[in-house]
């Protein structure tokens, strides 16, 4: 069966400022120090498994000539343009109603836009295994990441090991992000996964999802894939997408259907959500620092450093994050970083909106 890819990145990315803006977000930006942003290796690690062609980004009209610049060999047709923001179901409605006009049935996987991940085949691997469970029969699929710590800062899956189909297991529910001893007593039953936020499923399976738990929202998308392609594709677009609620594929659809599997996998993946996350998809050096730019450091240990021609010169410090702009300058304890999304309530309330 035809295999396709919704990329979506049509996000802020806040928790990275002052380098992740409402201009250019985390998913255009370069994290990796190998000079590729996030979207180019997103692109980039499923191109062994599904044809460019067949790749789709949805974004926004913000972002439309980010994803021209960066992805040139995606065929203009497949950036999918939200008129606005409205979380991910309606922009997987979108996606899938775009996708059916043009290949009738196809596998469909949805993908973040700004997720690192150390281990490509085995990443390939695992989306090769929920495609064959998608295909099985109308089933809907997410990969779970295998926690190897209590991660407060992630959804969590709780499955049924008894209970599976071909490599996946059978979802019991999905859990919010729970405290410190909740994720421990979770790790300790070994049936619980990080929800990473990809699915995969056939699109005459979502869509059949979506008829049933929001119906309103998939005569919209009918709507819009009844449009594309004629003189009457943007104004019915703009219309339906107005009208549907903003509301997340997880709560729309995962939470209330049957038949939902996950394939577990453990192919160093991490959502960077915050500047930690460096610690882990960068190299440090013998001092447990992460350094870009230029920088001198006396003293100074397992600390993040980014900056570009300016020189920052540290001495004496420890677990701290420098994050260096050319109209910004943001510093705090590793400890602190969730906080960051204050810095920018902060500026919306005094209407200093040049710095978001």
């Amino acid at each position: 069966m035809k295999k396709t890819a919704l990329i979506m990145a049509g996000g802020r990315g806040e928790r990275l400022w002052p380098k992740s803006r409402k201009a250019l977000p985390k998913q255009f930006l370069s994290l990796t120090g190998d000079g590729k942003t996030m979207i180019q290796l997103t692109v980039e690690r499923i191109l062994p498994m599904i044809a460019m062609e067949d790749i789709y980004v949805c974004t926004n009209r913000d972002y439309v000539e980010l994803v021209r610049a960066q992805l040139p060999a995606l065929p203009e047709e497949n950036i999918l343009c939200e008129p606005m923001g409205k979380n991910t179901a309606p922009c997987i409605g979108f996606g899938a109603a775009v996708m059916e006009r043009k290949y009738g049935e196809a596998v469909m996987f949805v993908l973040a836009s700004d997720s690192y991940i150390k281990y490509n085949s085995i990443f390939l691997n695992a989306l090769r295994d929920a495609a064959e469970v998608a295909e099985a029969g109308e089933n809907l699929v997410t990969v779970g990441i295998t926690p190897d710590y209590p991660e407060v800062g992630y959804g969590y899956i709780r499955f049924d090991p008894a209970e599976g189909c071909g490599r996946a297991f059978r979802v019991e529910r999905f859990v919010e992000k729970p405290d410190i001893e909740t994720a421990r007593s979770y790790l300790a039953t070994e049936r619980y996964l990080w929800n990473s936020g990809m699915f995969i499923w056939k699109l005459s399976t979502i869509k059949s999802a979506l008829r049933e738990h929001m119906p309103a929202l998939y005569e919209g998308a009918e709507r819009i894939g009844a449009a594309w392609g004629t003189e009457q594709q943007q104004r019915v677009l703009e219309a339906e997408y107005a009208a549907m609620p903003g509301i997340s594929v997880d709560y729309a659809v995962m939470e209330k259907a049957e038949r939902i599997y996950t394939v577990p996998g453990s192919f160093g993946w991490n959502d960077v959500g915050s500047w930690q996350a460096l610690d882990i998809i960068q190299q440090s050096n013998e001092f447990g620092n992460v350094v870009s730019g230029n920088a001198v450091t006396v003293d100074t240990r397992r600390c993040i450093i980014q900056g570009s021609e300016r020189l920052i010169a540290t001495v004496g410090l420890e677990n701290v994050v420098i994050v260096d702009t050319p109209d910004a300058l943001m510093v705090c304890n590793k400890s602190d970083t969730a906080s960051i999304k204050k810095i920018l309530e902060n500026l919306r309330i005094c209407n200093r909106d040049e710095y978001l």
